[in-house]
């Protein structure tokens, strides 16, 4: 399998990735790598593991990271309620006891979370680790031997090493620094907002039914509003779903004038100050700058 496979595959699965992260999924199944992808929310990181799961029909196992993130909900804890009633069953049948220490602490009564549920799939997985810069350092110290050596160790069961090799994919949006052994053990990309170009690719994949105009004029508007000093700077995910209304309205074109749309805008400010940030008036001079933009760029954006 080589780059341009790596491409169509996630094509298929309805994910326009660029040629530098086709590359990178390519360089983390080849050398069993994982891949750290940093950039802004919104962006497509998690959309990825999705992709590729789909594309490389692999089951997709998802740890999705918080500062309150153990060991327990993570990796693996024990069915206490299960040993308790083993217990209590070996008692009331009498039966012999000197081994039961041995066979409670069984992978019979294991209960497996997602990083070991990677581990242990008899075909090979995605292990999604998303937003691992949520979690705190003892935890991301704790990943460097399942994303180093491909193992577990389990005190009452010893090592579990990996029967297939995952391909981990991190996420981080940079809100903490992450250790220089755990970015040792990963191959790196920053996922940047896409250009306009590729921006107008995907939502054209995503949103076949909608006109082509009203695509391109959507998508300028975003990249202009994406330069405003936001609180929250509006993803593809926004953008999606801002022109999946503004097909639900029956629009072929944006309209004239922000007044006509501005109650769709719930899609992509998200704050009460971002709302309060863009009147009418800087949707109007968006607009226009959209028309330069759309000029440059080689695409249809008048207003008939």
């Amino acid at each position: 399998m080589n780059v341009q496979d790596i491409s169509e595959l996630l094509a298929k699965s309805s994910y326009v990735a660029d040629d530098s992260l086709s590359e990178m999924v390519w360089m983390g199944l080849t050398i069993d790598r994982p891949l750290l992808l940093e950039g802004e929310a919104g962006v497509g990181k998690t959309a990825i593991a999705h992709a590729c799961s789909v594309g490389l029909n692999r089951p997709l196992f998802r740890l999705q990271c918080h500062e309150s993130l153990d060991l327990n909900q993570a990796v693996y804890e024990w069915n206490y309620s299960r040993q308790l009633l083993e217990i209590r069953l070996r008692e009331a049948e009498g039966g012999d006891k000197s081994g039961l220490r041995n066979e409670l602490f069984s992978q019979e009564f294991l209960l497996q979370r997602p990083l070991m549920q990677a581990i242990t799939s008899p075909v090979p997985s995605v292990l999604l680790i998303d937003e691992i810069d949520r979690t705190d350092e003892a935890f991301e110290a704790y990943l460097l031997e399942v994303l180093g050596e491909f193992q577990i160790t389990v005190p009452e069961l010893g090592t579990i090493k990996a029967i297939t090799r995952p391909l981990v994919i991190l996420t981080s949006n940079g809100t903490r620094d992450l250790s220089d052994a755990l970015r040792r053990r990963c191959l790196y990309h920053y996922v940047d907002y896409p250009s306009i170009p590729r921006e107008l690719t995907i939502v054209q994949t995503l949103i076949p039914e909608a006109n082509l105009e009203l695509l391109q004029q959507a998508v300028i508007f975003v990249h202009q509003l994406r330069k405003e000093d936001l609180d929250y700077t509006p993803g593809i995910a926004e953008t999606l779903d801002w022109i999946r209304l503004l097909c639900a309205r029956k629009l072929e074109k944006l309209p004239e004038t922000p007044e006509e749309f501005v109650g769709t805008l719930s899609a992509l400010l998200k704050t009460r100050n971002d709302q309060w940030q863009v009147s009418t008036q800087v949707l109007s001079k968006l607009m226009g700058s959209g028309n330069r933009v759309g000029i440059d760029a080689g695409v249809v954006t008048s207003r008939k």
